[in-house]
C-alpha cells in the first residue's frame, strides 16, 4: 500500500504558483496501482531515480508508468543507481524520450519560474560509500553553480540524499528532492535502521532536513528481502508557494 504525503514549501524566491509537485522515487519496477490518480491535478510529476531494479530483470511496471505517467502532467527524470547499473536503461531511456519525458541528467531546464535541475548518480563502483570520491566533485560543483547563476526557485533532484553534505549544501540550491534510502527500511522510535550509502542508523531518510532544504522520500517499493517496519512506502505530493521561508509535511 502507497500513502500519499503531503509537504509544503514556502520561499519569497518563488514568485508564481502555488505549484503542486507529484514527487515520486524508487519504484523498482513496482507495481503502482492507481497512484497516478493521486497525481492528477499537479503542475508536474517530479521522479528521482531507480524506476529499475538491476537486480531483478525486466521493466514491465516502469514502461507502463512512463507511458501512463505523461498523460497526467508534464514528467521530469534524475538518473538513481539502479538505472546507472542496469542493461536494460539504454532502452528505457529511448522510452522515456518518446514518451516526451524530460531527463535532467546533471542539466536543468526553467519549468514556469522554477528552476528545476537533476543530477545523475554517478561513480558505478563506490555507490554505497559514505562519501562521493574526490574526483567526482569538481563536476557536480560545475554543474549546482551553473544551476544558481540562474534566477528564481532552484529545485534539485538527487537519487542519493548523502550527496546532500557533500556538494549540494552549500551551492545554493533552495530544496533538493532525494530517495534511495527507503525509509530506512525499518523506523524505530523516528529513525531508520539502514539506508544504502548511509549505513547503520542513517542521516537522511525520510522528512525534511536542513530547515526544510532537502526532502527525503521513503520511496514506492519494497525491493529487499527484508520487511519494511513502521515505515510505509510513499508518493508526496509537494507544494511550492510565495511567503516566508517555512516546509512542513504531513504523513
Amino acid at each position: 500500500m502507497i500513502q500519499v504525503s503531503r509537504a509544503k514549501v514556502q520561499s519569497p524566491r518563488i514568485q508564481g504558483g502555488p505549484y503542486t509537485f507529484a514527487f515520486v522515487s524508487d519504484l523498482h519496477n513496482s507495481s503502482y496501482d492507481d497512484i497516478l490518480l493521486s497525481a492528477r491535478g499537479a503542475d508536474a510529476i517530479l521522479v528521482t531515480g531507480d524506476l529499475l531494479d538491476r537486480h531483478h530483470p525486466g521493466m514491465e511496471h516502469a514502461v507502463r508508468f512512463i507511458r501512463q505517467a505523461p498523460e497526467v502532467a508534464p514528467v521530469f527524470f534524475s538518473i538513481g543507481n539502479h538505472e546507472v547499473r542496469s542493461e536494460e536503461w539504454p532502452q528505457l531511456r529511448s522510452m522515456m524520450l518518446d514518451s516526451g519525458i524530460t531527463i535532467l541528467d546533471d542539466s536543468f531546464v526553467l519549468f514556469r519560474d522554477i528552476v528545476l535541475g537533476g543530477l545523475s548518480s554517478r561513480d558505478e563502483h563506490g555507490f554505497f560509500k559514505r562519501h562521493l570520491k574526490d574526483e567526482s566533485l569538481p563536476a557536480i560543483r560545475t554543474f549546482l553553480k551553473d544551476m544558481c547563476s540562474m534566477e528564481g526557485f532552484r529545485l534539485l533532484l538527487c537519487h542519493h540524499p548523502e550527496y546532500y553534505p557533500a556538494a549540494i549544501q552549500e551551492s545554493g540550491i533552495d530544496l533538493t528532492l532525494s530517495g534511495h534510502a527507503h525509509g530506512g527500511q525499518i523506523q524505530l522510535f523516528g529513525r531508520g535502521v539502514y539506508a544504502p550509502g548511509q549505513g547503520l542508523f542513517p542521516r537522511y531518510t525520510h522528512d525534511f532536513y536542513d530547515g526544510g532544504r532537502l526532502l527525503v522520500s521513503r520511496g514506492m517499493s519494497n525491493q529487499t528481502p527484508a520487511p519494511r517496519l513502521f515505515n510505509p512506502c510513499e508518493m508526496i505530493l509537494l507544494t511550492l508557494e510565495s511567503g516566508e521561508p517555512m516546509s512542513t509535511k504531513e504523513g
